[in-house]
């Protein structure tokens, strides 16, 4: 089997003058990406890498990151992909947990977290030109790879552990299903500590095509995004679904006449009523709704039928040659029509989180879904996003469901508000562009008409925007703070929100 330090240089092989890689750093061919991904496994083992050691990347994202994971694997070493915003306590943290020799970055950042272990590797003072090759690599298909660390429940960071079979089980599915070919164009939007950008990379590399690398700081500008995917002539796109509606609202992405040959999602559910836009304007673009756990990558995958969606979609069927297992409650394997958690089994399930005892070959997701009559998975929520008011047992995700049903609400998010019998479900609603934001009791309806009375919200709030984490999803824990800091009659500069209840005042964020 292959393994992902070979793909550049297969490339590189066959087309040394191909475009590899456009970054806001660099541009450099198959040919340059090789020789600099060499130049740096030199560096590296000077160091004290080898088989087996960990490499942390605490760089920007850009050319000369892409080129240290590469020459971390040609070592037979792991890299640990940090990400360039996070705090230095935080960084310092995930240095101590996985004990990589190396730090690559860069003298600025190394002086913040001086006093670990990790030999630091600067790439701003410049990297050595070597002319002698490496040593022969030895390793196998399920040697470590890449270690992706993800927040905990516990409130410390942990370690998803993906070895070169868990990664190219992915890759090369990837790559065969949107089709992927040298002339390809992929945009990398993720950052590299997201396991969406495994794609953007991995899979450009395999066919020798071209990827161009988003700057850090345009991650999240709308106009920009529109830009970039415009001037680089992007025909493969990947990212969550609330970029996109992003850029559709904010940025004019459907006012050109420049379409992707493919359009992946993956993350979060993609809200209807955009997505129908999007679908019916680009009816030529393949449509693919990707889905999986960091410790799966992609484990479902669901293309999108030409006509737009009249309903939220399904995740689809397993994928990369896994399988997958729906387990109700009482233990049975659910048929069509019922409900269970998600289980995992197969090559792309993570060997493990750093530092506790290897996975078993079946992984349980926490993610509740719904088996369709016709196969495809219909993903339903968390299951630890059970909440219980006044007693009953609700799932947020599926009254966020419901709401994005309204033909106004583009994006939702529940939270509970408060505890004990003053416990209420606040909804945080962004609605479409120039419609009429309906009323609470419109909202009440709506909900009324599928969920027990139990799962109606008691307080709507519209906003411009819902928070993101650095990864593109919702921040749940922002809004919390956001509910309990919301009064009515308060003035904020920003945006009004409307409130629901009692009160007929107009209710703004306090400052």
């Amino acid at each position: 089997m292959t393994r992902l330090e070979q793909l550049v240089r297969r490339s590189a092989a066959r087309t040394p003058e191909a475009m590899a890689v456009r970054a806001p750093d660099g541009q450099a061919t198959y040919a340059q990406l090789d020789a600099l991904a060499d130049d740096l496994a030199h560096a590296m083992a000077d160091r004290g890498v080898g088989p087996g050691t960990r490499v942390a990347l605490w760089l920007d994202k850009g050319l000369m990151a892409i080129a240290a994971t590469q020459a971390a694997l040609r070592l037979g070493a792991a890299y640990v992909p940090l990400d360039p915003m996070s705090p230095p306590a935080r960084i310092r943290t995930i240095l101590e947990s996985c004990g990589p020799r190396v730090l690559v970055t860069t003298s600025r950042r190394a002086s913040s977290v001086a006093g670990t272990e990790a030999v630091p590797l600067l790439v701003d003072q410049g990297i050595e030109p070597r002319e002698e090759p490496l040593p022969p690599l030895s390793a196998g298909d399920d040697e470590l790879a890449y270690i992706l660390f993800t927040s905990g429940s516990t409130g410390e960071p942990k370690g998803v552990c993906i070895s070169h079979r868990n990664a190219m089980a992915f890759v090369t599915w990837a790559a065969q299903t949107i089709d992927a070919r040298a002339t390809d164009r992929f945009a990398n939007h993720a950052p590299l500590h997201f396991d969406l950008s495994v794609l953007d990379l991995y899979v450009t590399f395999l066919v020798g095509a071209r990827v161009s690398v988003v700057p850090e700081l345009m991650s999240y500008v709308a106009g920009n995004l529109v830009a970039f995917l415009r001037d680089e002539q992007i025909t493969v796109w990947y990212s969550v679904p609330s970029v996109l509606v992003m850029m559709m609202d904010r940025g004019g992405l459907l006012d050109g006449p420049e379409r992707p040959r493919v359009l992946v999602f993956a993350g979060e559910a993609f809200p209807v009523v955009p997505l129908a836009r999007l679908r019916q304007a680009w009816p030529q673009t393949r449509f693919f709704n990707f889905y999986g756990p960091t410790e799966t990558n992609v484990c479902t995958a669901y293309e999108l039928p030409p006509e737009p969606p009249e309903a939220a979609v399904p995740i689809g069927t397993a994928a990369c040659g896994d399988q997958t297992f729906v387990v109700t409650r009482d233990g049975r394997i659910a048929g069509p029509g019922e409900e269970g958690e998600l289980m995992i089994e197969g090559p792309t399930v993570m060997m493990g989180y750093w530092g506790r005892p290897p996975q078993g070959p079946r992984y349980a997701t926490g993610d509740l879904v719904r088996v369709g009559h016709d196969g495809n998975l219909h993903f339903l929520g968390r299951r630890d996003g059970l909440v219980k008011i006044r007693g009953n047992r609700v799932e947020l995700a599926e009254i966020e469901q419901v709401l994005l049903r309204h033909p106004v609400v583009e994006r939702a998010a529940v939270i509970v508000s408060g505890q004990g019998s003053g416990a209420m479900l606040v909804a945080f609603l962004v609605s479409a562009p120039e419609l009429p934001r309906p009323s609470l009791l419109a909202i009440k309806r709506l909900l009324a008409e599928r969920l027990p009375r139990y799962m109606i919200v008691d307080r709507t709030i519209w906003v411009d925007e819902l928070p993101l984490t650095r990864n593109g999803k919702r921040d749940r824990r922002r809004l919390e703070a956001w509910a309990r800091t919301w009064e009515p009659s308060r003035p904020y500069p920003r945006a009004a929100i409307q409130a629901s209840g009692a009160e007929t005042a107009e209710w703004r964020r306090t400052p």
